[in-house]
């Protein structure tokens, strides 16, 4: 069970820190990475982080802005996301994943089916 939380409305150039928490499962077993989706458009890998979280890879197209990391004391992954703009607006999704793929994550890391379990989905809206 994942549960998502953080989003919200924030103008250009805010900051944001979405979190997503996980219940159910031993948290430290699984890899986590999260995705955005905008309506009527595919769904848009952002980053992950393996396991221990020393380890994390994240879009090119996010580098510089995004960071992803998690607290395996709490259960807990974070996406932290600076310096917001509009074509930022999503949908953001948590996911966890058991595979040993994402244990060293890379470009590989963005395939959904390497994910089994995913969040509800927390709104990420940016006003110019």
């Amino acid at each position: 069970h994942l549960v998502q939380s953080g989003g919200g409305l924030v103008q250009t150039g805010g900051s944001l820190r979405l979190s997503c928490e996980v219940s159910g499962q031993t948290f430290s077993n699984y890899g986590m990475g999260w995705v955005r989706q905008v309506p009527g458009k595919e769904r848009e890998f952002v980053a992950a982080i393996e396991r221990s979280g020393s380890s994390t890879y994240r879009e090119e197209s996010v580098k510089g802005r995004f960071n992803i990391s998690r607290d395996n004391a709490r259960n807990t992954v974070y996406l932290q996301i600076n310096t917001l703009n509009p074509e930022d607006t999503a949908v953001y999704y948590c996911a966890a994943g058991s595979s040993l793929l994402l244990t060293r994550p890379s470009y590989s890391s963005k395939r959904a089916d390497l994910y089994n379990y995913w969040g509800q989905g927390t709104q990420v809206t940016v006003s110019s």
